[in-house]
């Protein structure tokens, strides 16, 4: 009876044992080619509230300063498209920054859902109207998240992956905004209120983001004890222009977004080449 032939993978590791030289894997890792990068999103994304933003941006106010730039330039990119627009909603990332998507392109991070649920007003109200008024709009703003943001969170996770295929997509939520105690532009009971809808984003994302089969990427531990009012906060209290009011600063992009989405995002991408 004849032997058996033998296979490339057995064939190569006796060869190398012979010449005294270590086996090779039946997988091995091989250096990872550069990442095509694409950046959606709304102005957590887009580093509103950093103060420095590039001139062609117009009113996206997209800064190099942003959690998305600040990757991008850490990491070997061979594209990057920064897409995110201060003020956008779910509609407009479908309609108007999926240009750069294609089935090259090997990442993706979001941040999106906080201007369609409404929360700039919010705030403004809580602002406004204080504890109790503060606690009705949240209500508001709880209904809309949990009855009609995640329709508009799958349809547009659905238009990511549609338009990119082959890509690791990865999505950033948002941050408690307020330090729950002490003196502070709104009153204990607002910033309570607010912080429990931005739990509840946060979760009602995840759980979206999941059934796309994305990863989601959650900043609230990340920002503990840098809330506005806090000591050293990360996020702006009322500023001027009030455009960057409530957003992260450069610190909450560096410190807390950006080691979020380097830990959600590929470490260290790779092909794997079958022996």
């Amino acid at each position: 009876m004849r032997p058996a032939r033998m296979t490339g993978v057995v064939a190569g590791a006796l060869i190398a044992v012979a010449l005294g030289a270590p086996a090779a894997s039946a997988e091995e890792t091989v250096p990872a080619a550069p990442v095509d990068y694409v950046a959606l999103g709304d102005s957590y994304a887009s580093g509103t509230g950093i103060g420095d933003y590039h001139s062609g941006s117009g009113s996206c106010l997209r800064s190099p300063g942003a959690y998305p730039e600040l990757w991008a330039a850490a990491n070997d990119v061979s594209s990057f498209t920064f897409a995110a627009c201060s003020g956008a909603v779910t509609d407009d990332v479908v309609t108007g920054q999926l240009g750069g998507l294609t089935a090259d392109t090997d990442l993706v991070s979001i941040s999106i859902g906080g201007n369609d649920a409404g929360f700039v007003e919010v705030i403004t109200r809580c602002t406004l109207l204080g504890t109790a008024g503060c606690q009705n709009a949240a209500a508001e703003a709880n209904e809309y998240i949990q009855t009609e943001l995640p329709a508009r969170l799958d349809a547009t996770y659905a238009a990511i992956r549609s338009a990119a295929p082959n890509s690791s997509v990865v999505v950033l939520g948002y941050p408690r905004l307020f330090h729950p105690t002490g003196a502070c532009v709104l009153t204990e009971g607002a910033r309570a209120a607010l912080n429990a809808t931005a739990d509840l984003l946060s979760e009602v994302t995840a759980g979206r983001a999941a059934a796309a089969g994305f990863v989601y990427a959650d900043v609230r531990s990340h920002f503990d004890g840098r809330g506005v009012c806090a000591s050293t906060p990360w996020i702006n209290s009322l500023a001027w222009p009030i455009t960057e009011s409530f957003h992260p600063n450069a610190a909450g992009h560096a410190q807390a977004y950006l080691p979020a989405f380097t830990a959600a995002a590929p470490s260290s991408p790779a092909v794997l080449a079958a022996g």
